[in-house]
């Protein structure tokens, strides 16, 4: 890879800007708005003008739909928590950054951020990743708002520019995000993510190369093309690709073995160009496990690093812990079962462990059917999916397994639809009886009706 050869005044000013982040942000509006401190956070309230969380109140408006329990996820902060297997899998990305990526002065290049707020703006989780106005992620189904300008991050990148505005040209961050989804095993409302940035110099990136020095990052002229953008050399973003492609092959190399099959696909992320993710061959099958490309420039020059070119990987910590240790089902992250978390206290964060089973208790399930409301009078839809799952996640929690479609129907005659769920309940520590079930699931098909406006089919 690419060994940045940075001069003895740059490298002190950068060791200098990590030392000094936490101050400087928590100083400027401008850049990360909150740390979370040490200690227990305050406890969240929803109350009828505004939303508590983190020790600061925001005020409710017509696009406020974080609920209590996905708030009392927040400042758990699984991925700090020693010994929980999101730690392990963080811990050891860590240490592969820190050991394979050293400075002249031999300090780790590359800083580490896993205790930054996930209460961002939605100019930072969007706008400032040039995520159009229109861009379907951006709909108040998909995300939590707790108003119209203030959200729980869905991405780690919110963080980007604000890291890249305050000096730092290599760095790893690492925190909880939160998305409504579908219901099962693989999916959760908050999940966690790391992802890296590097950025480069003309002369990091052209210093091996024969006539290097006539070489530039940048051209003047260019149009944007599959494998580069407007402003980009060619040259310049072949080397920064090879740079980052290398580098994630040695990482996940290091986290499943040296017969790792690996492969990489193109693909669109709006802050990069070109993009790409990389799957692995897995039991078999080939899984994707992170996204990653060069930035876009504009981006880059937003944070005030216009004379630099980069790139960016982002990753999910949750799928790699389900593969590397075999862990099933995604609730058990949050469980506080001494059978799940005594299974991960290992004396050396390198040690192999594969996750054995707890007890399965039997699954019950129930079906709800119901008439969906009709479209408002602007257009829109009045009831997603992504609605009665929320409010299945909200009235059963950690109870239901997996929510699943099962029918829709449209009436020939009244063009009236309906759909049907199978609501699969299973605690996953002791096994749950018809009479509890019963009663879960009639409280739902209750809040339905008050909540979305749908008529029962029961």
């Amino acid at each position: 890879t690419l060994q940045p050869d940075v001069s003895q005044t740059v490298m002190l000013f950068q060791i200098h800007m990590i030392h000094c982040v936490n101050q400087s942000q928590a100083n400027d509006s401008h850049r990360l708005q909150v740390f979370i401190t040490d200690g227990p956070a305050p406890r969240p309230v929803i109350g009828q003008d505004s939303v508590e969380v983190l020790g600061a109140s925001y005020p409710r408006d017509d696009f406020t739909n974080v609920t209590a329990k996905i708030l009392d996820k927040v400042g758990r902060n699984l991925h700090n928590q020693p010994h929980h297997p999101l730690w392990l899998i963080k811990e050891r990305i860590k240490a592969h950054f820190y050991s394979s990526y050293i400075g002249r002065w031999g300090n780790p290049l590359f800083s580490v951020h896993d205790n930054l707020s996930p209460v961002v703006s939605t100019e930072q989780n969007f706008d400032s990743l040039l995520i159009p106005p229109d861009h379907p992620s951006r709909k108040r189904g998909d995300n939590y708002y707790l108003n119209r300008t203030t959200m729980l991050r869905a991405h780690t990148s919110a963080h980007q520019r604000e890291l890249v505005r305050s000096g730092l040209d290599a760095f790893l961050l690492a925190g909880d995000v939160y998305r409504r989804d579908e219901i099962d095993a693989s999916h959760y409302p908050v999940f966690h993510q790391m992802e890296g940035v590097r950025l480069f110099t003309n002369h990091e990136v052209f210093s091996k190369v024969q006539d290097g020095h006539e070489l530039s990052l940048f051209e003047a002229g260019g149009r944007r093309t599959p494998q580069k953008q407007e402003t980009h050399s060619l040259e310049a973003v072949k080397l920064v690709e090879f740079d980052l492609k290398n580098t994630l092959t040695r990482l996940i190399t290091y986290l499943f073995g040296d017969d790792v099959e690996v492969r990489w696909v193109d693909c669109y992320f709006p802050f990069t160009h070109p993009s790409f993710e990389m799957e692995v061959r897995f039991q078999g099958d080939w899984m994707e496990v992170l996204g990653c490309g060069v930035m876009e420039q504009e981006l880059v020059n937003s944070a005030g690093a216009g004379h630099k070119l980069g790139w960016a990987f982002g990753l999910g910590l949750e799928r790699l812990a389900m593969v590397l240790y075999s862990i099933p089902d995604i609730r058990l992250f949050w469980s506080q079962d001494e059978r799940f978390l005594q299974q991960f206290r290992l004396p050396d964060i390198q040690q192999p462990v594969t996750f054995q089973p707890l007890s399965k208790y039997p699954p019950l399930h129930n079906d709800i059917s119901f008439w969906l409301p009709e479209e408002s009078e602007a257009g829109r839809e009045s009831f997603t999916q992504n609605d009665f799952y929320e409010l299945v996640r909200s009235v059963g929690g950690e109870l239901v397994e997996r929510v699943s479609l099962q029918d829709e129907f449209t009436h020939p005659r009244t063009g009236r639809r309906s759909q049907c769920y199978r609501i699969v309940y299973r605690h996953m520590e002791r096994t749950l009886t018809q009479d509890e079930v019963r009663r879960v699931h009639q409280q739902i098909e209750h809040a339905a009706e008050t909540e979305l406006g749908v008529q029962g089919r029961y």
